[in-house]
């Protein structure tokens, strides 16, 4: 037994990419940096550390499972095999183990161990150890057997469209498209049924029986006007008679892919953390390469890890060719400019836009990233672009204007501006967002504050959670001179967001101007420390906050040549 562990450990360790690092010369010390790089999700890190502490310790259980459990995550899943195979040999009851050797078995083609394998506590749990024996039944051409193993399965409750939906693609990759059909014409497949995949593969399914018009039928109910490369390549395929082969799940190890795929979105769809679903994401991707929307998902819940670097690698991996390349761009942008790497993202974006240029989203993205580096020409420009390849009957039109005029905005061009959020409302009318900015954007106007108040109330009633909302409320209030009513609303806002220097200095003009001058100079100042020292362009300014103090508002207003506040006589 001593033999197979250190074994399995020289594997390990004879990887470049695992060599242990020289600080933790320890069990403890390597044991405890390896947790700390685990909970960190630093999974290279960790399997570094848990190779080290296991170099020490080789017969420790607790650091196999660990040092499993983080080469799964990272993704390699061959180097975790023998950890794997290390654990069972000790009758240690390790569901991540179980994971590992069952994606090993199913990769290698062992359909016949799988089926040998014992239904008990160790398994990775009974709904998937269920389909995947059904697949393990389709890889050994027994169908009889899958077919009822699928049907027992469903039987369990609230089973029956996850398992009807894997039957229908086991019956599919041997040819049987009438069953398959069958089985999704009568709802069976259930919400599987209707995610972009499922109906994706029952659009597939269709032609196969000629049944092009029905396929097509299915797409348009299912995603309307939403449409991308992958769509537009199956859709004009169908519209044109050509051949549309059935891709979806070819073959048995396909399918034993789609089920750990199956159940990752399910999990995430479950917020069960998106730890737990990279594990089941990271078999797919191991079992089935080029399934792309593992891939994504994969690399989403790596970025959403603050792992951006390996999700960044990850969506690089789609190749430039395949029509899922413009979605891997798209979050390879978004994990570069997570990771603070914004010109490399911007980059991506303007190669995108040149290669994708007829895709809104490519330009709206890339207009996002600009607004949010005050490039404002540029990203009106690209909103522009954005806009004019968006059908006209598409609601979704309204975001664009919404984000163009908010560039037009901070820009200086009221005018285009609210040109364009009347444009977004005039899609969306109480859209709570839109009807806040341009109100807002109204008061500091200091004009047509009737409409703006009508604008922020009604803001305010679909969005009464929102304190930058509520402050817009108070903060019309107070520009009409309508003080007192101001300042519930305003210490609402301050409630809903204790720490915004902005909404602080507002209640604190509130106070002044209802003669609570005390708690007005205490809200100042609490303003003053909440504001960020590197965020100079923002609306805060600690330096009137502070002339606020020293000389008050009145005399501050004075000096700014703006209206005086409102008496009880002028009201």
């Amino acid at each position: 037994m001593m033999k197979r562990v250190l074994s399995a450990v020289a594997i390990l360790a004879a990887s470049s990419a695992l060599t242990p690092p020289v600080q933790a010369q320890s069990v403890a010390g390597a044991y405890l940096a390896g947790r700390h790089a685990a909970v960190s999700s630093d999974y290279a890190e960790a399997a570094r550390y848990y190779t080290e502490a296991l170099s020490h310790d080789p017969t420790n259980a607790e650091l196999m499972e660990s040092g499993t459990l983080s080469l799964l995550s990272l993704g390699d899943v061959e180097k975790a095999v023998p950890l794997a195979r290390a654990l069972e040999e000790k009758n240690h009851r390790s569901q991540v183990a179980r994971l590992v050797l069952t994606a090993d078995m199913a990769k290698r083609g062992d359909y016949e161990g799988l089926l040998e394998r014992g239904d008990d506590a160790t398994g990775i749990g009974p709904w998937v150890d269920g389909l995947v024996k059904a697949w393990a039944h389709m890889g050994v051409g027994d169908v009889t057997s899958a077919m009822a193993a699928f049907d027992t399965l469903s039987e369990e409750p609230g089973m029956q469209g996850l398992v009807m939906y894997h039957k229908a693609l086991a019956l599919a990759s041997v040819g049987d498209y009438e069953g398959a059909a069958d089985i999704f014409g009568e709802g069976l497949v259930g919400a599987a049924g209707q995610t972009r995949r499922g109906v994706m593969a029952h659009a597939e399914i269709l032609a196969q029986l000629d049944r092009q018009d029905e396929a097509l039928t299915l797409i348009r109910t299912s995603f309307g006007t939403g449409t991308d490369p992958e769509l537009d390549m199956l859709t004009a395929a169908l519209a044109a008679g050509e051949p549309v082969p059935f891709t979806h799940v070819p073959d048995p190890l396909a399918g034993m892919a789609e089920v750990f795929y199956t159940f990752a979105a399910v999990l995430k769809n479950e917020n069960t953390g998106d730890y737990y679903v990279l594990l089941y994401s990271r078999v797919a991707r191991y079992l089935r390469p080029d399934h792309m929307d593992a891939l994504l998902l994969t690399a989403e819940l790596l970025e959403n890890l603050g792992q951006y670097q390996l999700a960044i690698d990850e969506f690089a991996a789609v190749p430039a060719d395949n029509p899922t390349y413009h979605a891997a761009e798209l979050g390879r942008a978004g994990a570069l400019r997570r990771s603070g790497k914004d010109d490399q993202a911007i980059e991506v974006l303007t190669q995108l836009a040149r290669s994708h240029g007829d895709l809104a989203v490519v330009h709206s993205t890339l207009g996002d990233l600009l607004r949010g580096r005050e490039d404002w020409d540029g990203a009106i420009a690209a909103y522009d672009r954005a806009i004019e390849r968006v059908p006209q009957d598409n609601r979704m039109r309204w975001v664009l204007f919404y984000s163009r005029g908010i560039a037009y905005e901070r820009s200086g061009d009221m005018a285009a501006s609210e040109t364009d959020f009347r444009a977004a409302l005039a899609i969306n009318p109480e859209q709570p967002q839109v009807l806040n900015y341009l109100g807002y954007s109204l008061v500091e106007q200091q004009r047509d504050l009737d409409e703006a108040l009508d604008m922020i109330e009604r803001a305010v009633a679909a969005s009464p959670d929102s304190g930058y909302i509520v402050d817009s409320l108070g903060w019309v209030l107070y520009r009409l001179g309508r003080y007192e009513e101001a300042v519930d609303q305003m210490e609402r806002a301050v409630e809903l967001l204790a720490v915004d220097p902005v909404i602080n200095d507002h209640l604190g003009d509130v106070y002044w101007a209802v003669g609570r001058k005390r708690e007005a100079e205490f809200q100042w100042r609490r303003a003053i420390s909440f504001v960020d020292p590197e965020d100079t362009d923002g609306e805060a300014d600690p330096e009137r906050m502070r002339r606020k103090l020293e000389v008050g508002l009145d005399a501050v207003l004075e000096e700014e040549g703006a209206e005086p506040l409102k008496t009880s006589s002028d009201i």
